[in-house]
């Protein structure tokens, strides 16, 4: 293999292929990208076997072939490197990486090894606004579940009914739904999609006002933007209803202003941030929420001007549950809903009901 291609377009695709490179593998060849040199172009894979990204970019090639590279030392280097052009050329068991009057060379696997990526997922499909879908993972993949016990939950459910979309994401202690509109869709459909995979997916595709559409087939999901094609397997099984979990009705509702409430967490946080909760305190009566949390550093109290309907409630809380949240409301005022101190308790905004955040409480010796 041999070819010239600018350094500013290489580091930019490794970039982006290398977040798919395992880091964790008794496999080595899943911790390599693989340069494919063909007609006018270099194509890079990479794969962990979960999630797979392709990227092709312009290249002179003067002797095609195909070579797998260390993913991550490959990526390192080539990003110091993108003001120049740069000449990949591979014989044996090495690759020489030659760019401006320097050489460099690194150690390559043969491309034999390497995983077949299957790209030929088009049986289903959704179509939204990019904008959106940007939206829809930004408001619910925090929410999703980070340990191997439930793996399912590390994902979001894509419900799709009609032109009628629903994402849900819940880890067990909280709970994030944002609904909205596809702009067209093949069937109904209902598919669990790694938040990992999604990560990826906010990323590639671009920001404005264009329109993405995914493909479904066979537990995986394929999205193409520009040069660049991601591929993933989804999670399968049954995911929890949200509609049994979220409670039907609520006697105390809390609408507040929105970045007042949320300085004062945030100051309340401060001081219990190294506790295993980060617990805080709503204080919900009259014509105010009092906000409070103590630790061995010291305590914060402080009142928060609120219009409440309802009885009064004392709650206690994760602080970066109710942080996250509140960060993902849009709107100036938001609505905090309450049963009691044991029970889920959600957060909206004040007028639009897109987005819903659901967080169990943490019950403490003061409000048994």
């Amino acid at each position: 293999m041999k070819c010239i291609c600018e350094g500013i377009d290489l580091s930019d695709a490794v970039l982006k292929v290398v977040k798919a490179c395992s880091s964790k593998t008794t496999v080595p060849v899943l911790e390599c990208i693989k340069l494919n040199a063909k007609n006018d172009s270099l194509i890079l894979s990479a794969t962990d076997g979960e999630i797979s990204i392709i990227k092709n970019i312009k290249a002179e090639v003067y002797e095609e072939g195909e070579i797998c590279v260390p993913g991550k030392y490959f990526a390192d280097f080539i990003k110091k490197l993108e003001g120049v052009q740069i000449t990949l050329s591979s014989e044996n068991k090495k690759m020489d990486i030659f760019y401006a009057d320097s050489q460099t060379n690194m150690q390559i696997l043969s491309a034999d090894d390497f995983p077949k990526i299957d790209t030929e997922i088009r049986e289903n499909s959704f179509k939204l606004k990019t904008s959106d879908l940007k939206e829809f993972i930004r408001s619910t993949v925090f929410c999703c579940a980070t340990d191997d016990s439930r793996p399912i939950l590390k994902g979001c459910q894509f419900l799709i009914n009609g032109e009628d979309i629903c994402v849900t994401a819940l880890d067990g202690f909280r709970l994030a739904t944002v609904s909205g509109k596809v702009i067209s869709a093949t069937g109904n459909l209902d598919i669990i999609c790694p938040s990992r995979t999604l990560t990826e997916i906010e990323k590639m595709i671009p920001d404005g006002d264009g329109e993405t559409e995914i493909f479904v087939q066979r537990g995986m999901i394929l999205v193409e933007a520009g040069n660049t094609i991601l591929t993933s397997r989804l999670y399968g099984g049954d995911f929890i209803k949200k509609e049994n979990i979220i409670p039907k009705g609520f006697i105390t509702a809390v609408t507040v202003e929105k970045d007042l409430l949320k300085a004062s967490i945030e100051r309340a946080a401060i001081l219990v941030r190294g506790d295993k909760n980060s617990l805080i305190i709503f204080d919900v009566s009259g014509d105010k929420i009092e906000i409070s949390s103590a630790s061995e550093i010291g305590n914060v109290q402080e009142p928060v001007k609120a219009v409440t309907e309802g009885k009064d409630v004392r709650i206690a809380m994760n602080s970066k549950f109710i942080i996250d949240a509140v960060n993902a409301l849009t709107e100036e005022k938001i609505t905090l809903s309450f049963n009691n101190h044991v029970q889920p308790f959600i957060c909206q905004n004040e007028n639009a009901k897109d987005k819903l955040y659901l967080i169990l409480p943490v019950r403490t010796s003061s409000n048994q």
